[in-house]
């Protein structure tokens, strides 16, 4: 396996084909492909300015988007490749997100540390309307899990 630079739209399009409960975002600050031996993409990385106001403090990335095609050590790759560019361009620490139900092993094998439950519940209230906006499957399942999140750092 190889790391390698991707574009924003490759991992669109990968992240949209594999990622199993998450759209693709629409921007991204960088995104880091890794691919096998024939050169095939097997996973991406997509990270970009942090969506919670409180860690968009300037200093802070946020990993919003991992995918892979299940290949061992893909992730813990991915996530010490995104930590490695984080470094360089100058972050003091790089944040992500995984689901309740996710164990973490990737995370805590590239340093990050858990820092507990956050968020959770639907982006479309009564304050914030988005009408037909919110993603779902073809089979009309809401495409963003509504469940608490771990949320996961790293020191730069």
């Amino acid at each position: 396996m190889r790391l390698r630079m991707v574009t924003l739209k490759e991992a669109q399009i990968f992240t949209e084909q594999n990622h199993r409960h998450l759209k693709s975002p629409f921007i991204h600050k960088f995104s880091v492909g890794l691919e096998d031996n024939e050169k095939n993409l097997i996973g991406v990385a997509m990270v970009e300015m942090p969506k919670a106001r409180n860690s968009n403090d300037g200093e802070t990335l946020e990993i919003t988007r991992l995918t892979t095609l299940g290949s061992k050590n893909a992730c813990s790759m991915l996530y010490s490749a995104c930590i490695r560019a984080a470094r360089a361009l100058g972050a003091r620490r790089i944040i992500t997100y995984t689901l309740e139900t996710e164990h973490g092993a990737s995370l805590r094998a590239s340093g990050f540390r858990e820092e507990g439950l956050a968020g959770g519940g639907e982006w479309n209230t009564e304050k914030r309307q988005y009408g037909n906006k919110i993603p779902l499957f073809d089979d009309g399942r809401k495409r963003q899990p509504t469940c608490k999140k771990r949320k996961w750092i790293k020191d730069l």
